[in-house]
């Protein structure tokens, strides 16, 4: 494929979808990263879109809100990969919130073999993913439907959650920043995210590296609220991304990456761990019995000096 053709395949798939990551745009022109990037910079150049941490987005700042038939096929085998380890997160009997999105659909699926859990979503698409599980509740929200991403939202939906309480909340959003945290482009889906934060005891967030540094209107999460983020690996090249990444960590967000290795149709893949470095939520407190422990010594030798002396 000449250099004019790719680039105009990369350009109508940044128009159609708002954002498509470095990856996925190789995989669909069946080029290298590294030509994809080089394609990247020169579209840039020409004002017809920009680069934003291992991706390409629609120029102007904030990224617009893809369709749900456009973000489906987006990051496949990552949000597979997430999705894997995240439902390592929920143990059985749970109570749990499970927001609306690509990535949450995903995980429902995989909660699905989780007995004894009760699962409440705004998102059709979520409660369709359990809906034969016999060993799963699910509890719908109320609210009006929003057809771009099968989520009920509204008043309806945000007082049906009042007086909840579970203990997880598992939501993605359009865009995370250590920054402003989880955020999204539409004004009712941030509404209900945040009356789902609220019934929530722990949140934690998944989001593929896409969507690392992207930062949309709305804010959802602020970063100290969010317990835990599980992504996938960014490319090794994506420094920005990584640094957004220690930036979370050192603010006490749990990171949990999970390896995405499998084919470019989205196959199943083994989920990992990997421990970032930086603080969690407090580290650097000493445990009471420890300090407790090592006063007592001091005092001792103290007194062993003060007999000393004495005789």
């Amino acid at each position: 494929m000449f250099a004019a053709e790719r680039r105009q395949l990369i350009l109508e798939m940044v128009r159609a979808n708002g954002a498509v990551s470095l990856r996925e745009l190789a995989r669909v022109v069946q080029t290298s990263e590294v030509t994809v990037r080089r394609d990247v910079r020169a579209l840039e150049a020409e004002g017809l879109l920009d680069r934003r941490h291992g991706g390409a987005v629609l120029p102007g700042g904030f990224t617009r809100e893809s369709g749900f038939p456009q973000k489906s096929h987006l990051a496949t085998a990552e949000k597979t990969a997430i999705a894997d380890l995240a439902a390592n997160f929920v143990e059985e009997g749970e109570a749990i919130v499970v927001g609306a999105g690509t990535t949450t659909q995903e995980l429902a699926r995989r909660l699905a073999r989780v007995p004894g859990l009760t699962v409440v979503t705004n998102s059709l698409l979520v409660a369709q993913a359990l809906a034969h599980a016999n060993r799963v509740e699910v509890v719908m929200t109320g609210g009006t439907l929003r057809g771009s991403n099968y989520a009920l939202v509204g008043s309806g939906a945000e007082q049906s959650l009042q007086g909840l309480r579970v203990s997880r909340a598992f939501l993605s959003g359009s865009g995370l920043t250590a920054e402003r945290g989880l955020s999204t482009s539409n004004m009712l889906s941030a509404s209900v995210d945040r009356a789902l934060v609220q019934a929530a005891a722990e949140v934690v967030v998944l989001a593929d590296h896409t969507k690392l540094g992207s930062d949309t209107m709305f804010q959802t999460v602020p970063t100290d609220v969010i317990t835990r983020l599980v992504t996938d690996e960014p490319p090794v090249h994506d420094d920005r991304a990584h640094t957004e990444l220690q930036a979370l960590a050192d603010q006490g967000v749990q990171i949990a990456v999970a390896g995405a290795t499998g084919s470019p149709g989205g196959d199943e893949v083994p989920a990992r761990r990997r421990a970032l470095p930086g603080p969690r939520r407090g580290q650097g407190l000493r445990p009471a019995a420890a300090v407790l422990g090592e006063q007592g010594v001091a005092e001792r030798e103290r007194a062993r000096v003060a007999d000393l002396r004495r005789r």
